[in-house]
Order: structure tokens, then C-alpha cells, then sequence
């Protein structure tokens, strides 16, 4: 066939209506009309001449066909999103997009700071900061979506041969109590003043509350013995019930670092027992990787880590950092995206 039956256009309202459910929303979410959405619609059915959509329910429902377009429109639109972030490359960092995934934590607590240090050096450069569990941020390293990101779970096992992970940091795992507690003016506790204390956690559902009891099993701690008081839905909500003499909890040291230099609350050591996991800087080798994630990943990253990075070797063709910006104004272009079953 000599011409495309397709356009872009047409390709971001089928990828659109898919996400929404409906052709009204589709329309709010881009901008355009309902009858301009539906006529773009019947268009790209008739030059396929095949239906896209079930129209006999409430929702939106796509046909096989219409799946079998959405995959592969998926693939063109991230192909002509890469193309013209490398295009943006050629002005050196004078412009352009850097995407970063994270899982909460990281997210939350070690991200920003990172990000600052960036924008201060690149400070024409727009960051977006994805926040989602382990795995929704390993599918969008894989599908191009995100330049590189910094998780703390598990990559998928069906990913593990198509990105490639670098171990990049230790997490620690502290027990942290209120600081009149009375077990706060010990040095050390002992492992079976554990199962003695009353428990504040994340969700049971929850990612990272999954997480967490994997490394405390490891660590050689018995889960299922803590007595568990309360649960909440955020690590902030921990620490101020913490705080307030509600229980304990086991929280990441990257979290509590500022509570810690207020002396808001205390910091327990176990006796012969540290609980720690391995944060792994991950990227998707065979896309496009951008001056900007070069960047961030040779001048940003060794700082928040004493450990080399294994990735770093092969891009020995560094770049400069633009130091002259360091003490540039820096614009409000950092954009940040949480999910909120991302715990």
C-alpha cells in the first residue's frame, strides 16, 4: 500500500479511548471534541475496513483488531517520542526532557535531592519524576517511557534479560521508636525485644510493606511473631505515629534522615542483626539513551553512592557538566507523577 491508512492523530485517540474507556473522556483528555474523536474514529475504520471498537456496552471495548493496532501504535508513537528527544539532544543540553522512575521511597527521599543537583548544572532541562511500584517502573524503562529509574524491588522476571541493572546503593532498614520510649536509652536491644514491641506498618498489601518483610526475613528477623497495632497508608503517617508514642516501625534510613537531625525520634541498633537491601539503577539498552540520562547517570549519581557504578564503563566518552549554570536561577520544570499503589 503506497500511503499509510493512518496518521499520528489518529493513533493518540485509539491509544486515548483505550485509556479512558470512552470517546467523551478521550476527547476531554486531549483537547478536542467528542464528534472530532468519533469522526477520526469511523476514518481510520474505513481505511483499515476493519471495526476498532465493540460499540454495544458502556465502555469503549477494542475489537481484536483494535488491540492488535493499539500494540503496535504504542511502539510507533514511543519510536517518534524518541526521535525527537534525540533530535532536542542536538542543542548539548541546551533543552530537552530527562524521565526518571522510582519506587517510593527512592522516589520520595532520594530522588529530589538528586534532581535539584541536576537542574542546578542543566537547568534547561525539564525532569519528570515517575513514581510507581518496582514493577509498573521497569515496564516503562523497558517500553522507552522512562530514561532510567531507581527501584528497590524485584525486577519481573520477564524483563530481567531486556534491561540492564546495575546495582547502584544499600538501603538500611532501621528500627525506629519514640525517643522517650524506654528501650530508647539502650545502646543495643536485643532480637527478642522485637516481639515484645507494638508494630506500626504500611498496608499488608502494599509493595513496599511486601519488601520490607522480604528483607527483615532475610535479616533473620520473624515477621509473623512483630505485633502488628496499626496500619497506615504512607511512610510520612509512620513516622509522625512513631512520633507521637503510637509504636515502632521499621523504616529506610533515607527516610528518617531528617527526623533523625531534629532528634524527633530515636534509632534502635539490634544486636548482631542489620537489614538491608540493594537499590539497582536500571535502564533499557537497546533505546536511545539521551545526553541528559548520560548526564545524570555520570555527574549525579557517584555522588549519592560511594559504590561504582558497573554502567558507567561503558560510556566512557563523558560529557562535561555545564558548571558554569551551578548558580543559575533554576525554573520550575520538574514535573512529578505518583501512583498511588505505588507503596
Amino acid at each position: 500500500m503506497s500511503d499509510l491508512p493512518f496518521t499520528l492523530d489518529q493513533l493518540r485517540i485509539l491509544k486515548a479511548i483505550a485509556a479512558e474507556g470512552s470517546f467523551k473522556r478521550a476527547a476531554d483528555s486531549l483537547y478536542v471534541s467528542q464528534p472530532a474523536v468519533s469522526l477520526q474514529v469511523q476514518n481510520l475504520e474505513r481505511q483499515l475496513d476493519v471495526p476498532l471498537f465493540d460499540r454495544g456496552g458502556r465502555r469503549a471495548q477494542l475489537t481484536e483488531a483494535g488491540h492488535l493496532l493499539l500494540k503496535y501504535g504504542d511502539r510507533i508513537l514511543s519510536l517518534c517520542q524518541e526521535t525527537c528527544r534525540a533530535i532536542e539532544d542536538l542543542q548539548n543540553l541546551q533543552g530537552g526532557t530527562l524521565i526518571i522512575g522510582a519506587s517510593q521511597t527512592t522516589g520520595t527521599y532520594m530522588l529530589p535531592r538528586m534532581i535539584g543537583q541536576f537542574r542546578q548544572r542543566y537547568p534547561e532541562v525539564a525532569v519528570q519524576l515517575h513514581v510507581h511500584s518496582t514493577r509498573r517502573t521497569a515496564w516503562s524503562v523497558a517500553n522507552g517511557q522512562i530514561d532510567l529509574a531507581i527501584i528497590g524491588g524485584e525486577i519481573p522476571p520477564e524483563l530481567q534479560d531486556s534491561l540492564e541493572v546495575a546495582p547502584y546503593a544499600e538501603d538500611e532498614l532501621a528500627l525506629i521508636m519514640p525517643v522517650f520510649h524506654p528501650l530508647a536509652s539502650s545502646e543495643m536491644i536485643a532480637r527478642s525485644d522485637l516481639y515484645k514491641l507494638k508494630f506500626i506498618t504500611l498496608d499488608s498489601q502494599s509493595t513496599i510493606r511486601k519488601v520490607i518483610d522480604q528483607v527483615l526475613t532475610r535479616g533473620g528477623i520473624e515477621t509473623r511473631r512483630l505485633r502488628v497495632e496499626m496500619e497506615l497508608n504512607s511512610i510520612e503517617a509512620i513516622k509522625n505515629a512513631v512520633q507521637s508514642g503510637l509504636g515502632v516501625a521499621f523504616a529506610s534510613t533515607s527516610s528518617i534522615e531528617k527526623e533523625l537531625q531534629m532528634g524527633v525520634i530515636h534509632r534502635a541498633r539490634i544486636e548482631s542483626v542489620e537489614v538491608k537491601r540493594t537499590l539497582s539503577v536500571i535502564f533499557n539498552p537497546n533505546r536511545y539513551r539521551s545526553k541528559a540520562a548520560e548526564a545524570f547517570t555520570k555527574e549525579i549519581l557517584p555522588q549519592f553512592t560511594n559504590r561504582e557504578l558497573a554502567f558507567t564503563k561503558a560510556n566512557a566518552d563523558g560529557r562535561a557538566a555545564a558548571s558554569k549554570n551551578a548558580s543559575a536561577k533554576v525554573p520550575a520544570k520538574v514535573n512529578a507523577v505518583v501512583d498511588a499503589d505505588s507503596h
